[in-house]
């Protein structure tokens, strides 16, 4: 069924009554060369039993290698509860709670998600979430110029995911916000304190730090964060989250209050790698600077027979509130997801995540040194949390279709984004990873070597 059921006689009909003679010319204005040209690419029409047949035929082409792949969404094993709890009607159907009264449980969902992610990074308030980990950043960057109210530019260090750096681009650029990147160092793969040094004399707004970075290394929080504060600068945390189970949360980085705005990828968080999405992105932020964060916060009250409530506090957004004094066009949340993320949660409990981080970086230590007796190593010497670029002795892309053919998926291939590295192939392990799987992807990577 179209998704606008009209007959042509219907149509007709219509065109008739407002004196056109076709659909077409109600877009005189647009001029032809602004016009989409025809989809000639795209197949004709299939009815029901056609399609079905269609998308088993190429369900049954997919191939399910062991996941090594990692660079910002990564294989953790999602308990079976979540999904099944997530996709009850009450959950799965649900949209905006615009109206408190009818929407207590979806807000009740948001308002735990919000306070167990405070808990997780040690932050003050939290958002109901946004699109994904790399518009969160591009938010929170607009957040800290806004915060800062001084001239100044934005550090990004190429430690940063390269997607995460275009995204931030993209959304800023209307805003002619400056964008300086920081360089690496080449030996232990983290934000070069001495490219950081150079820039004493600009002036800052911000600086984001990644924390694991791109390449899978832990970055030296306490002194990037206290770099940025002796230069009154705003600190934006880039994070993932399970890491947060284990490492130091960004709320206690520096020996100053910490970070002041922390993003991040949600994904990790129960949500499926589902070919791609939907994801959700998180922001947490101190107390003082709330009112500065898009999107929406869900608060906690009494009524006035003592009966818990919950409502939407803080709406920042051009639906609620004078366009020129918005701070987002936000227009939803991810909600389904967020209320995943949010089951995920209580069901691991704090000492769950921890597990699934000690594990998951355990994985990555007994991988490496599988592979250290065929001469990989890790390229950078700097801690890793649950990734390591390798350095490789013949082309990553090569190597990596070769893994592939064996059903590994040996990982992701960063010399496209540095070519300054060389072969690099950027492997990934979670908790799913067993010692198999270890030693299968040995052998896969010794026979694509050789």
């Amino acid at each position: 069924m179209p998704f606008i059921p009209h007959t042509e006689a219907d149509t007709a009909a219509m065109l008739a009554a407002i004196g056109v003679d076709s659909i077409e010319a109600l877009f005189d204005e647009v001029p032809a060369t602004l016009r989409a040209p025809p989809l000639d690419a795209v197949p004709p029409g299939l009815n029901e039993a056609g399609v079905t047949r269609l998308l088993r035929a190429r369900a049954g082409r997919n191939e399910l290698p062991v996941c090594f792949a990692g660079a910002g969404a990564y294989d953790h094993h999602v308990p079976a509860a979540v999904w099944q709890i997530a996709t009850r009607g009450e959950f799965y159907s649900a949209y905006t709670p615009y109206q408190a009264e009818a929407s207590q449980g979806t807000l009740q969902v948001i308002y735990e998600f919000q306070s167990m992610l405070t808990t997780l990074l040690d932050m003050e308030v939290a958002n109901a979430s946004l699109y994904d980990g790399a518009s969160a950043l591009a938010e929170a960057v607009l957040m800290a110029v806004r915060l800062a109210r001084r001239p100044g530019c934005v550090l990004l260090p190429r430690s940063l995911h390269p997607h995460y750096r275009q995204a931030v681009r993209t959304l800023t650029a209307p805003q002619q916000i400056e964008l300086v990147e920081v360089d690496y160092d080449r030996q232990t793969g983290q934000v070069d304190l001495a490219a950081l040094a150079a820039l004493d004399a600009t002036p800052i707004a911000a600086l984001v730090v990644p924390q694991p970075n791109v390449f899978g290394v832990i970055e030296p929080v306490d002194a990037l964060v206290d770099w940025a504060q002796e230069r009154q600068a705003l600190t934006i945390a880039a994070v993932n989250p399970i890491a947060m189970a284990l490492l130091q949360p960004p709320g206690r980085w520096g020996s100053g209050p910490g970070a002041d705005i922390v993003v991040g990828e949600g994904q990790p968080l129960g949500v499926p790698l589902a070919a791609g999405g939907p994801y959700f992105g998180f922001m947490a932020a101190r107390q003082a600077h709330v009112r500065q964060m898009p999107g929406r916060i869900v608060g906690r009250t009494r009524d006035l027979e003592g009966r818990v409530g919950y409502t939407l506090t803080l709406q920042p957004r051009e639906q609620h509130i004078r366009r020129g004094r918005a701070t987002s066009n936000i227009c939803t949340n991810q909600g389904l997801m967020v209320t995943a993320a949010t089951i995920y949660l209580a069901l691991m409990g704090g000492e769950g995540l921890r597990r699934v981080a000690v594990a998951s970086h355990a994985r990555l230590r007994e991988l490496l040194d599988l592979l250290a007796p065929e001469g990989v190593r890790p390229r950078f010497t700097g801690p890793h949390f649950h990734e390591a670029a390798l350095a490789l002795p013949q082309p990553a892309a090569m190597v990596r279709d070769g893994m592939l053919a064996a059903g590994v998926l040996g990982g992701v291939v960063l010399d496209a984004w540095y070519p300054e590295l060389g072969p690099t192939l950027l492997a990934c392990t979670t908790e799913q990873r067993e010692a198999e799987d270890l030693a299968r992807y040995r052998t896969a990577l010794r026979e694509a070597l050789a």
